[in-house]
This record gives C-alpha cells, sequence and structure tokens, in this order.
C-alpha cells in the first residue's frame, strides 16, 4: 500500500485531506459555524497540512493508515453510541409498559 501511494502522490494527497477533513469535523470542530473567512483559512491551513502529511507518507511513514484507524475508531464510537441510545430507548419503553 506505501509503494502504491508513493507511485500515485496525487491521490494519496486528496485521501490525505479527505480524512483529515472528517477527523477535524468529527473531532475538533465546535457547534458554532464560523465565519466564511475563518473557515476558508482553516481549509487552506488543513491543505499545507495535508502536504506535509504527504511528505511524512513519502518517507515511509503510514500517515494514511493511521488516518483510517483513527476513522474506524470514530466510527466505532458512533456505533456503540447509537446501540447505547437504542438499548435506553427499549429500556424507557418497558418500563412504561404496565
Amino acid at each position: 500500500m506505501q509503494i502504491w501511494f508513493a507511485a500515485h502522490s496525487v491521490i494519496a494527497y486528496i485521501v490525505i485531506f479527505i480524512l483529515l477533513t472528517y477527523v477535524y469535523n468529527q473531532v475538533f470542530r465546535v457547534n458554532q459555524k464560523l465565519p466564511i473567512g475563518k473557515e476558508i483559512v482553516l481549509y487552506i491551513m488543513m491543505a499545507l497540512g495535508s502536504g506535509m502529511l504527504l511528505i511524512f507518507q513519502h518517507d515511509k511513514l503510514p500517515i494514511i493508515q493511521c488516518l483510517l484507524v483513527a476513522v474506524g475508531l470514530m466510527l466505532l464510537v458512533r456505533v456503540r453510541y447509537f446501540m447505547e441510545a437504542r438499548q435506553r430507548r427499549k429500556a424507557s419503553a418497558a418500563a412504561k409498559r404496565p
């Protein structure tokens, strides 16, 4: 996988940027919307950061794999919250029945 991403730099950059954006939006984003100027600056900085991470990826560090693990763990937490909420709804529905 490392070799393939090293041969296809543009695809590696796009994958890194998408994963980085997802991680930011799910973990670090506050509930309030930022003004459009700050939003543009933020995404420009993330694009520059993705370029730095691409350099690390070419130096044989598993950047894409680490981001995939982070996204997988976030999805696992979401599934767990969904299952807990479903169990709470079932328990409250069962408690309301006579």
